[in-house]
């Protein structure tokens, strides 16, 4: 069971440690300055959701999204959000390779050559299916996890950075929501398509508590080692390198890696949403509906990093306020059925 719930667990964080997470760009546009209520906010919101949605799952026995669509939001409603999360899944996983190949460019690999080979890689995962996928999650998402971590502390410690525990003001609170919001759809697709191979309740319990509580601490620590080097954000593509820069060369390179395993592991995440998605509709292979997505994809990468985060990101994060407070909504009306 433990063993089970710690398996959703990492499924769930790579979903949600990806290329606008790891690299601190999307955790600084939610959240930056009297932050503190937000991010504890958002631990429990989050875990909220995963509980209901893997519930939902677990108990409709589910293989993609649209059923749990259905039952939170209605037939009508979910047709709408189905579209939407397909383009959502679609936009955010070329926002991965763009990411993959902007990170590979640190080594001098040029940029159109790093997203091919991070295309290759993916489909990879997908010749073993979705347990080639919750076996990869379990053994990186533990070491980019403790990797982070340790970079982070060892960057406020070293330098005596005092902690900005500020209470005072915390008028940056709705952003939880916002951001909570923004990560739904992906959550909502990847956790919908292991409905059928759940097979506890206490795994919920145990794979949603654990992973909203480190991606709580996670996001708290990262905040406030990114508010010490807020004046040098503006002239990084990636923020954590303005962190970075304070430490050796040979952290450099190994933060580097770990970004593009987060960037991978979201990337695979999100193309895992979309084949089981169209997988009703043909009897081809995940690896190969993984490989002809991909090709589409490959030609929107050349809208940039930095650009595409800080267009889309906000703009789904409202549309999805809708879903979230349905999601928060469930338990609460029908709580006899969870």
């Amino acid at each position: 069971m433990w063993k089970a719930g710690c398996k959703w667990m990492f499924l769930i964080m790579g979903t949600m440690i990806g290329a606008g997470y790891a690299s601190g760009r999307e955790l600084w546009q939610f959240f930056g300055e009297e932050s503190v209520l937000a991010i504890i906010l958002f631990t429990i919101i989050f875990s909220v959701c995963c509980y209901t949605v893997m519930t939902i799952s677990y108990k409709h026995q589910t293989e993609h999204f649209l059923p749990v669509l259905q039952v939170l939001i209605g037939k009508k409603w979910s047709y709408i959000y189905d579209v939407l999360i397909i383009l959502y899944l679609f936009t955010t996983t070329v926002v991965m390779l763009a990411g993959g190949g902007a990170t590979l460019e640190t080594f001098h690999i040029p940029y159109w050559i790093g997203i091919i080979l991070f295309s290759l890689f993916v489909i990879l995962v997908f010749l073993k299916g979705l347990d080639g996928m919750i076996t990869m999650n379990a053994v990186i998402i533990p070491i980019l996890i403790v990797g982070l971590i340790s970079v982070l502390l060892v960057f406020m410690f070293d330098n005596d950075r005092p902690w900005a525990l500020e209470w005072t003001s915390q008028a940056n609170w709705p952003a939880a929501f916002t951001f909570t919001a923004l990560n739904i759809l992906p959550l909502v697709a990847v956790l919908s398509a292991v409905g059928k191979q759940i097979k506890h309740q206490a795994e919920i319990g145990i794979a949603s508590i654990g992973s909203g509580v480190i991606l709580g601490v996670i996001s708290f620590i990262y905040n406030e080692s990114l508010m010490q080097v807020a004046d040098s954000l503006p002239l990084y593509e990636i923020p954590l390198f303005a962190i970075l820069k304070h430490f050796p060369y040979a952290m450099l390179v190994f933060m580097t890696i770990l970004l593009l395993i987060a960037i991978y592991t979201t990337a695979v995440s999100g193309v895992l949403g979309l084949t089981t998605r169209f997988k009703a509709y043909t009897k081809k292979p995940l690896w190969l509906l993984a490989a002809f997505l991909l090709l589409l994809m490959i030609p929107f990468t050349t809208f940039g990093f930095s650009t595409l985060i800080s267009i889309l990101y906000p703009i789904y994060g409202l549309l999805n306020l809708y879903l979230l407070t349905a999601i928060l909504l469930y338990p609460i009306l029908n709580r006899y059925k969870l």
